[in-house]
């Protein structure tokens, strides 16, 4: 059985130069959460390494604001972003 997870926000934009998606909380999200990201041709997972709102570096974000999260791969606006539980 696969793990659990939990829709905790929505892809809104992607620097591909940089490689980091602006992502919309809906949930709260943390420094080293495990996290997949899905849309129709996007399957990634990966770990939370970085996060940044208006530039500045922090360890957690709330519903409400908006993030930006490196990725290891590309992702595409409208992808959803689930943290895995378990």
């Amino acid at each position: 059985m696969g793990q659990a997870k939990r829709m905790v926000g929505k892809v809104t934009h992607y620097f591909t130069k940089i490689g980091v998606a602006v992502i919309e909380l809906e949930d709260e999200l943390r420094i080293g959460d495990e996290i997949s990201i899905e849309g129709a041709t996007t399957r990634l997972r990966q770990k939370v390494t970085s996060m940044e709102i208006e530039h500045k570096k922090v360890d957690v974000a709330k519903a409400g604001e908006s993030v930006g999260l490196k990725v290891v791969e590309r992702v595409r606006v409208g992808d959803i972003v689930y943290k895995l539980e378990g």
